[in-house]
Formats: structure tokens, sequence, C-alpha cells
């Protein structure tokens, strides 16, 4: 993805992530997130298409492209945030994105450290990859979340594993691809949308866990309204549905 967020000397720099469930399911059970946690394919965003969506939905992964309409919007986003304020749960974990590319990995460790942490339901492998990482970052900074993820050599090795396992030709790791993923989540009634290259996390307003399914997508179509020329665009679910083969 194209980052935005401020320019570091050396950036590190990772293969992306491919937008593919399967990709996503193999790579979070290598991390130590046993079943029935996984990531499925929403296929539309028509309220009819949402009963297909396998329940209960804990979080969803917007993939969309970086374009100058998104651009401008982000900023003048931040600039009525810094200018009105907002509010944000001290439970939502933020993770600022300071790895290139890294994107992918970034939706995925938002959408599990904010199902686990703080009385979360979601259950890790106990002395897994993912536990440890997230019981050494919970408590700390955003900053110094950012700085124990470039530090991390195991999580840095099984997300290089699975970027190259796709259907998709992988890129080169010089390339800067210009799609990116941001996570929505519930947290304390309000909804969230969790952007590693935005300062901080956005509050999109009232949610429920009964209601959070809707009301992220009604999210997810602004994100496709303010470019609605460009196609692509894709939605996955986190779901912890019984029923479901990955």
């Amino acid at each position: 993805m194209s980052t935005t967020a401020p320019e570091v000397k050396n950036r590190i720099r990772w293969l992306p992530l491919e937008s593919n469930p399967e990709v996503l399911n193999k790579y979070v059970r290598d991390l130590g997130i046993p079943a029935p946690w996984r990531y499925a394919d929403v296929m539309g965003l028509d309220e009819e298409l949402l009963a297909f969506v396998p329940q209960p939905v804990h979080a969803l992964i917007l993939l969309f492209p970086v374009t100058p309409k998104y651009e401008e919007y982000r900023k003048e986003e931040q600039q009525r945030i810094d200018r009105q304020g907002q509010t944000v749960s001290p439970n939502v974990v933020f993770y600022p994105q300071t790895i290139t590319n890294a994107c992918g990995t970034m939706g995925v460790l938002h959408s599990i450290a904010n199902n686990w942490a703080h009385g979360g339901s979601l259950r890790l492998q106990e002395d897994g990859i993912i536990e440890k990482f997230l019981k050494k970052t919970v408590d700390l900074s955003p900053a110094e979340r950012a700085k124990a993820l470039e530090e991390d050599k195991s999580l840095a090795r099984v997300h290089e594993s699975h970027a190259s396992s796709g259907q998709t030709e992988t890129p080169d790791l010089a390339d800067d691809v210009d799609l990116h993923y941001v996570c929505l989540i519930e947290r304390d009634g309000s909804l969230y949308e969790l952007d590693g290259n935005k300062p901080y996390p956005i509050n999109h307003g009232n949610t429920s866990k009964d209601t959070f399914l809707i009301d992220a997508i009604n999210v997810a179509k602004e994100f496709v309204k303010r470019d609605p020329d460009n196609l692509n665009f894709s939605v996955i679910a986190a779901t912890t549905a019984e029923d479901y083969d990955d």
C-alpha cells in the first residue's frame, strides 16, 4: 500500500498480504489463533447479501485503493477531528503502521487485539506468537507498539511466508502497493476505524454487537461513495461461526 504516515529513514518493508480469506486463515493459525476464529469474504454490501455472512462477526477488514480522493478526505477528516475532538475508549488497542506494505498484517492485528484485550472473548494459543506479542504490547503506547512490531522477527517470518502464498503474483519487495487495509471493530458501544496510517482511531458513532455488521457495512459504503468509479474494494469479515469451513 502507499504509505501516508511520516517518512522514516531506512523504513522496513514487507511484502503485502493478499486479500484472500484462505491466506489470512492459514496466516492466523500459524500465529497461534485456533478455530473457530476465521476470515470470510463479504460478497456484497447490499442488505440481502449480508444474510450470507457467517455469524457472529467480530470485525470487518476493508481493502480499498489509495487515490487522490481518499487522500483529500483523509486530510479533511484529520483537520476536523483535531479541531472538534472525538471520544475514544481507552480499551481500543491501536497500532500505528511504520512498516511499508504491512497494512494487511495491521488489519489482522487490529481485529485480533481488539477481540482479545481488556476482557475480549477471543482465545489464543498459549505461548503462541501472537499471544506473546499482544501480552508484550497491549499496555504500551501506540508508538511503542509500532516499534515492537518492527523488532518482532517471529511475526515478520510468518508474514513473509504467507505474503508469497496467495493466488496473485507476488510483487517485488521494492514496490509500493496502492491498496490499503483498515479494520472496523466494536468497542464499548462505539464503532471504530483502525488505520495504522492515521494518527489515531476514528470513532464512527454508536453500535452494538448485535448491530455491528450493518453499522460497519454503512461505514464501508462511505468509502465506496467517496470514489464510486473505482472497483477495487473488498470486505472480509472476522467470524467465529462454528459451521463455517476455512
